[in-house]
């Protein structure tokens, strides 16, 4: 646990980590401010792209949580940077929230949520929106075989009366339909911590990722080469944690026990 206090890039998932809807956990805010006093930084890195960076930076100013854009990374983000290097196709079509679809128009990517002859790419976000037509067109996409994208392959999302469906749990239903699976480009894949430890110059012995889920957040620090901190406030289960064969460096109970360590 003496590691912990050593760190200078803490890379934090949100809800259910430090906060559950818009509930903030008692020792979030003492926690953060003890990162910046022993000279440190955190950044927060969600699989979530159902939120613009500007929503989540009113969110958090809401819960008492000074942020600008500099403080995020987010699954949205790192698709925009993946499509940058990787697409040069036509028109996409994005199956998510209208804030998602205005990120990455912003972002210059030629966006529709319309059926159109000129989409050749299918990408999927957290959809809170999610309708029926939309599903139909995903179906009807990906029977004609276009590129198949998604932000982030996490099942659900907490809240304070359980869970709801997220971008994973879609794609499992779009999978059971057309037996097509996305290729997933936020956590667990390492991409979102190195770019994150690239951009703010740290290194992986420097680096924790702390988050809620273990197959997403757990599992991304891992593929990245840093320690991890599963917190038990969110959707991972001490029982899931016993079972899995993905292991973080620690498992505490909350964020409150983090701030403990590093004081």
């Amino acid at each position: 646990m003496h590691r912990l206090k050593e760190k200078k890039l803490f890379l934090l998932d949100m809800d259910g980590t430090l906060y559950l809807e818009d509930d903030l956990y008692p020792a979030t805010i003492p926690f953060l401010n003890q990162v910046k006093a022993n000279g440190g930084r955190y950044l927060f890195v969600t699989n979530n792209s159902s939120k613009s960076v500007t929503a989540y930076i009113e969110k958090l100013g809401r819960l008492g949580i000074p942020a600008t854009a500099d403080d995020f990374f987010t699954s949205t983000m790192a698709t925009c940077v993946y499509l940058q290097e990787n697409y040069n196709g036509k028109k996409i079509y994005a199956s998510g929230t209208a804030s998602f679809r205005k990120e990455l128009a912003e972002a210059g990517f030629p966006i529709t949520d319309k059926l159109e002859d000129d989409v050749d790419c299918l990408l999927m976000g957290n959809d809170s929106e999610l309708t029926f037509q939309k599903l139909e067109d995903a179906c009807i996409l990906l029977g004609r075989g276009v590129t198949y994208l998604a932000t982030n392959p996490d099942w659900v999302c907490p809240t304070s009366y359980g869970y709801v469906p997220d971008c994973g749990c879609v794609c499992e239903m779009l999978w059971r339909a057309t037996g097509r699976k996305p290729y997933f480009i936020g956590k667990p894949e390492p991409a979102m911590v190195q770019l994150a430890m690239k951009k703010w110059g740290y290194t992986p012995e420097e680096t924790v990722v702390i988050g809620d889920r273990i197959y997403t957040d757990i599992a991304c620090g891992v593929n990245a080469g840093t320690d991890t901190v599963l917190v038990f406030s969110g959707e991972t289960t001490r029982e899931v944690w016993e079972q899995s064969d993905i292991k973080p460096t620690y498992a505490l109970d909350s964020i409150e026990d983090v701030y403990n360590a590093i004081k």
